[in-house]
């Protein structure tokens, strides 16, 4: 596996897991302290799994899509879930919103919006990814790797992918 080429990005199993722990340094350094993680699904849960669990606080999911055409390579409309499923009860508070990448923006920028208006316990949002590319439509707060040249990421658990359940 390639470790960088410049219209791509491949992601091994410790690269990934490292990078999501230096990511947890990040915000930890920053002394922001939130209530609830809430992750979207699917990129954010193996992120948000990792924050919930090292900062002690409950994990939301929320499930979000956008990825769907060309075997999920090419950008289609967002769709966002009217629900979020947490067992620690209605979202409220200071909100750490987990994603694995930010490509356009979008998708960080529509949730916060949904969560302003369908959620008027959160008093504030923060947003944390692994990649930040390129985008012109809003930053993360936090992030581990700015990649300018906006390559495809290849993360490791994208093998599941291309296999078929009758052939493992």
């Amino acid at each position: 596996m390639p470790a960088h080429q410049s219209a791509h990005h491949w992601v091994s199993w410790d690269g990934y897991h490292h990078t999501i722990e230096s990511l947890v340094k990040i915000v930890h350094q920053s002394g922001w302290q939130f209530d609830q993680v809430l992750c979207l699904a699917r990129g954010g849960l193996r992120p948000g799994d990792v924050f919930s669990r090292l900062f002690k606080v409950p994990l939301a999911i929320l499930s979000t899509s956008s990825y769907r055409q060309a075997a999920g390579t090419q950008r289609g409309e967002l769709d966002i879930s009217n629900s979020i499923t947490s067992t620690a009860g209605p979202l409220a508070g200071r909100i750490l919103l987990m994603d694995d990448l930010v490509v356009s923006g979008v998708t960080l920028h529509r949730v916060q919006e949904h969560l302003r208006i369908g959620f008027p316990e959160v008093c504030e949002v923060r947003s944390a990814v692994i990649w930040y590319k390129a985008c012109p439509v809003m930053r993360p707060d936090y992030f581990v790797e700015y990649l300018p040249d906006n390559p495809w990421i290849h993360q490791p658990f994208e093998i599941y992918d291309d296999m078929i359940v009758d052939r493992l």
